[in-house]
This record gives structure tokens, sequence and C-alpha cells, in this order.
């Protein structure tokens, strides 16, 4: 089981890429366990920790929302206007 995560703007460079499939084993958990493993994969994520904002299927999430495998996450910068 797995989700399917995506990265946009600094954070692609961050990560190495726009996307990837991330194991997803744990059904019911919240998004803030997904955070701190991708976290641990790339520490530089951290750096942006307050500030980020997650998506789940198109849907702003909060980090207490709980992820079901399957789902489409996308982890944003704040988003800016001009």
């Amino acid at each position: 089981m797995k989700l399917r995560v995506l990265f946009f703007a600094a954070l692609r460079e961050i990560t190495g890429t726009a996307e990837l499939d991330w194991p997803w084993e744990e059904p019911g958990a919240p998004v803030s366990l997904l955070l701190e493993q991708l976290y641990g994969r790339f520490p530089g994520l951290r750096d942006w920790d307050a500030a980020l904002l997650v998506a789940a299927d198109c849907e702003y999430v909060g980090r207490e929302d709980l992820l079901r495998p399957g789902q489409e996450v996308a982890v944003m910068p704040p988003v800016q206007g001009g």
C-alpha cells in the first residue's frame, strides 16, 4: 500500500523529485506521521515545517487528519500571490 506524494516549488529541489510513491502501511495514521517520515528521508524539509501546506486528494488537510493508502498527498510551501 502506498501514497503518491507530490512536492512543489522549492520542495522539489530539497527532495530532488516532483513526486514519489511512499509506502503507507498505516491506514488511519495522521498527516503528522507522514511528515515525520519524510523529514527522516529529506532532512531539509524540516526547515519548512512551520509553513508547509498539505493536501490529500486535492483538499487541504491538517496534521491531525488521517491518511488512507492510495491517496495523493501534495506537500507545498506557502502559497504566494503576485
